[in-house]
């Protein structure tokens, strides 16, 4: 059997690994298939199909955008892509400079709370990448603020926390549009994540085209659940681990794995 992980991050989002190191530790793993999946960005991902190229790995094209619709935070993943189009390129423009404006707005609010945190502290950890609440989390641990990475978002900036802060003013119809635009498949990330099932049907009707049923935090159950939902709507699979390096270190690059089989009918779909 050949395996597949395609949902991995790097340095060019809030990863910790270059494009370079994930292939290797792809190799590694023994992984047939990987697909780069930054947040509102594709830096990474011909440095990682180049490496790909040299390790016998295949390396999908991919994106996670980041949307908000009724006040959530809701993450579109676009598979083989083309990651050189124009109006992309020219919408991850418009949000990478949203993801800096809302750093400046959630370092308001923990001040607010008496959390002194400055934003060059943020901008520092994520260098050239598209900044985010995990480099966020990752400064308050640095400056020990916090514990935790865990405890920086259960306390204060995870979903509906008291410094979280939307702001990115782009619907989920928007990033699946813009991925169909893109000759891409959109995909919901981590759905138990977002909490919201009864969306799925208004995504299927913007344009979705596939549910990530495995992963990490997604219960045998719950997997099982969402399998029955994309049989339902008719809706392709995907899964993977969602590792960040060393950000997130206990999520492995691997430690969720889909049969290629899956990657196959991506593929089909886009042909069709």
């Amino acid at each position: 059997m050949k395996y597949a992980d395609l949902h991995l991050h790097t340095a060019f989002s809030d990863g910790t690994y270059s494009s370079e190191e994930l292939i290797r530790q792809a190799a590694e793993k023994k992984l047939a298939a990987v697909a780069i999946t930054d947040h509102d960005s594709v830096e990474g991902v011909e440095l990682a199909q180049k490496a790909g190229d040299a390790s016998g790995i295949e390396v999908l094209s991919g994106i996670e955008l980041t949307a908000e619709e009724e006040g959530l935070e809701i993450h579109i993943l676009g598979y083989l892509i083309d990651q050189r189009n124009e109006e992309l390129i020219k919408r991850l423009d418009f949000l990478k400079k949203k993801r800096v404006e809302r750093i400046y707005k959630i370092v308001d609010k923990l001040k607010d709370l008496g959390l002194k945190l400055r934003p060059e502290n943020v901008f520092d950890i994520s260098g050239n990448g598209t900044v985010g609440r995990l480099h966020i989390a990752r400064a308050m641990v640095k400056e020990g603020l916090v514990g935790s990475i865990f405890e920086a978002f259960k306390n204060y900036i995870g979903d509906k926390c008291p410094a979280y802060v939307l702001g990115f003013r782009f619907s989920p119809k928007n990033a699946i549009a813009l991925i169909k635009e893109s000759g891409g498949i959109p995909v919901l990330a981590h759905p138990y994540v977002l909490g919201r099932d009864d969306l799925i049907p208004k995504f299927v009707d913007y344009g979705l085209m596939g549910l990530e049923a495995y992963y990490a935090e997604h219960t045998p159950p719950m997997t099982k659940d969402y399998l029955k939902l994309a049989m339902k709507y008719k809706l392709l699979v995907t899964g993977g681990s969602d590792c960040h390096g060393n950000a997130k270190p206990e999520v492995k690059i691997g430690s969720i794995k889909i049969p290629y089989g899956l990657v196959e009918k991506l593929k089909k779909a886009k042909q069709s």
